[in-house]
């Protein structure tokens, strides 16, 4: 609970920061890539919430440390799927997280700059299923960073490249539209814009049902496919760490 509450308020400090440079820029540019200082500050404080939900800086699976430690074979013998129990146990996580680390800052970022709101129940609906679907993708990825310690032994570099690739392609720092060229198309075609960005645009009223959340819905399913070839793949082929 601690933790959580620790986590809400270093997402709410490091939003003021984002949202002042943030304001900044928009300042010097005004509509920027479409959006107003508003929409910028709204953006900021909205990805921020996703944070903790979406473990957009990796994470938030036990995989690696039961593949080092053999448990995973008690694991790929139980009836139940592995990725199925996994992501049953993510969505449970990224719930409780969602309600403790992602509403605080989005309140405070409301209370301290005013930031927009969907304006209608039915975009607030779209929006909830595009995070859902953002935490799947998330999920399906991590799953697959995970799984790669039973062919590397040690997850540190993957999932440090992981985390380079999270941070710059879902929309955390700054709207992947900002992105020149074949840069931004490029960003905005990868599957981690699938998990902040495509939801951060459904709040803002930029994207809607035919939009984002087809999009999502692809690279889910995508991601978990592969998940469920490389989960078939470990049971011929599992690796532990020192025997």
């Amino acid at each position: 609970m601690w933790a959580a509450v620790a986590g809400a308020f270093t997402n709410s400090v490091f939003g003021i920061l984002r949202a002042y440079v943030l304001i900044a820029l928009w300042q010097a540019r005004p509509g920027l890539a479409g959006y107003d200082v508003i929409d910028a500050v709204t953006f900021c404080f909205i990805t921020q919430a996703f944070i903790g939900p979406m473990q957009l800086f990796g994470g938030g699976l036990t995989i690696p440390e039961r593949i080092r430690s053999g448990d995973i074979a008690l694991d790929l013998v139980r009836p139940a799927s592995l990725q199925a129990w996994s992501l049953a146990e993510d969505l449970g996580r990224a719930a409780y997280l969602f309600l403790v680390r992602g509403i605080p800052p989005t309140l405070l970022g409301a209370l301290l700059f005013g930031i927009v709101f969907p304006a209608d129940a039915g975009q607030w609906t779209v929006f909830m299923v595009s995070v859902l679907l953002g935490v799947v993708v998330s999920f399906a990825w991590r799953y697959l960073v995970a799984l790669s310690v039973c062919w590397l032994t040690d997850d540190r570099g993957v999932t440090t490249v992981s985390l380079v690739l999270t941070t710059f392609f879902s929309g955390l720092m700054v709207p992947l539209s900002i992105f020149p060229g074949w840069l931004g198309d490029l960003a905005s075609a990868l599957p981690w814009a699938a998990m902040a960005q495509a939801p951060a645009d459904v709040f803002l009223g930029k994207a809607g049902l035919l939009d984002a959340v087809p999009f999502q819905a692809l690279w889910a399913a995508v991601l978990l496919a592969l998940g469920t070839l490389a989960t078939q793949a470990i049971r011929h082929k599992v690796v532990i760490q020192g025997g």
